[in-house]
C-alpha cells in the first residue's frame, strides 16, 4: 500500500460529520487522546482500524485512504444513470449506477462519457419480435475493436461482451430499453437512442431501401 489515511483527512471527515474527538473515539474503541494524536500528525491509526473509521464516516476504505469522498445524493438512482468504467491495462469492464471510487490494477478509473455515434462508429438496429438486433460496422482486430455493447432500461442493464476477431452483433430484449451503449477500445464510449437506429415504420426504414444504401456506404468505409 503506497497510500495511507492521514490525520488531516480524519479531522476533515470528523468535522464534516459534526463529531467530537471523543465521539469518534468511542465509535472506534480508542481514547480521544489517540484521535488527537492522529489529527496532529503525531501518529497513525492501526491498519485494523481502517474499516471501522470508514464505517464511522459512512464511506469506503478506498475513499478514506484516497481522501476523495463520493456523495450519492440520489440513493435510488435508476439504471438510466449507468456509468461504465474500463481498465486501460486489463480491459476489465465495471458498471455502476451512481458515483463510485473504482480502482483496477492500481489505476483510478473515471466514468466514461458517451459520445453520439459517428461515421466511424455506425450502428444499425433492427426489431425482431421482442428483441433488438444490433450490428456495428467496425473493425475487430486485436489492436482496434468493440469491447462491449449494452442496452440500458430504467431497471435493467443487458450487456454483451465482444472480442477481437469476433462479430459485432448482439441481441437484446426490447422491454424498456432506452439507450444502447458500445465501447471502442481506441475511441471510447458511444451511445444512441435505439429508436433512432431501428428498422421500423416510425423511422422510415421499413422498405429497406435506405437501409441498404446505409449498409453499402458502411461496407465501403469499413469493408
Amino acid at each position: 500500500m503506497n497510500q495511507y489515511v492521514t490525520g488531516t483527512v480524519i479531522k476533515e471527515l470528523r468535522e464534516k460529520n459534526k463529531m467530537t474527538q471523543l465521539q469518534l473515539a468511542e465509535k472506534l474503541g480508542v481514547s480521544d487522546k489517540c484521535v488527537s494524536k492522529w489529527e496532529t500528525l503525531r501518529g497513525l491509526p492501526d491498519i485494523t482500524l481502517l474499516e471501522p473509521i470508514a464505517e464511522a464516516f459512512r464511506i469506503s476504505v478506498t475513499e478514506l485512504i484516497s481522501g476523495n469522498t463520493i456523495h450519492n445524493s440520489n440513493v435510488s438512482a435508476n439504471m438510466l444513470r449507468s456509468k461504465f468504467h474500463v481498465c486501460p491495462i486489463c480491459g476489465n469492464i465495471i458498471h455502476s449506477i451512481g458515483e463510485a471510487a473504482i480502482h483496477c490494477h492500481g489505476v483510478q478509473l473515471m466514468p466514461l462519457e458517451a459520445e453520439p455515434t459517428d461515421e466511424h462508429h455506425m450502428i444499425f438496429i433492427e426489431r425482431a419480435c421482442d428483441e433488438y438486433y444490433v450490428r456495428i460496422d467496425h473493425s475487430m482486430t486485436k489492436e482496434h475493436y468493440i469491447s462491449f455493447v449494452a442496452a440500458v432500461s430504467f431497471d435493467d442493464v443487458q450487456m454483451v461482451k465482444l472480442y477481437p476477431e469476433g462479430s459485432t452483433e448482439a441481441r437484446f430484449k426490447i422491454a424498456g430499453a432506452r439507450r444502447i451503449f458500445f465501447y471502442c477500445n481506441r475511441d471510447g464510449l458511444f451511445s444512441i437512442d435505439p429508436v433512432k437506429g431501428i428498422d421500423d415504420k416510425e423511422s422510415g426504414y421499413d422498405d429497406s431501401q435506405e437501409r441498404m444504401e446505409l449498409e453499402n456506404a458502411a461496407d465501403m468505409l469499413f469493408g
